[in-house]
């Protein structure tokens, strides 16, 4: 499904159990998954928490990458079958769409979800 450009979320997520070079350079590299998928994968604000449980249940931190959308058009796909995930095709994540990054650090068994709440995610 390629949506309409005039009705993707403002940002989208990209969850990192490292932190991203600082400052951000023009490119940041892919991923092992990006690469062996030949996307990017992306959520919206409300499927980080989900995502982070599901993938990254073992990382004691997360760097979470707010990604601007104004420039992604076509480029970012919303596949139905994964409500909230996006997928940008052709397209790379630095400087010029690295809106902000923001890191959270969990100290017990609690799950990302309960951690996870926060303005910073629109």
């Amino acid at each position: 499904m390629v949506p309409n450009p005039n009705v993707n979320p403002a940002f989208v997520y990209k969850i990192a159990d490292a932190p991203p070079p600082t400052p951000i350079p023009e490119t940041l590299p892919l991923s092992e998954l990006d690469q062996k998928d030949g996307f990017i994968h992306l959520s919206d604000a409300k499927q980080i928490p989900i995502t982070a449980n599901l993938f990254f249940k073992d990382s004691p931190q997360l760097w979470i990458l707010k990604v601007s959308t104004a420039d992604m058009g076509s480029k970012l796909d919303w596949p139905d079958e994964l409500t909230g995930c996006a997928h940008l095709f052709d397209g790379s994540l630095g400087k010029h769409n690295v809106f902000d990054v923001k890191s959270w650090h969990r100290q017990d068994e609690k799950g990302w979800d309960t951690l996870l709440v926060d303005d910073w995610l629109e």
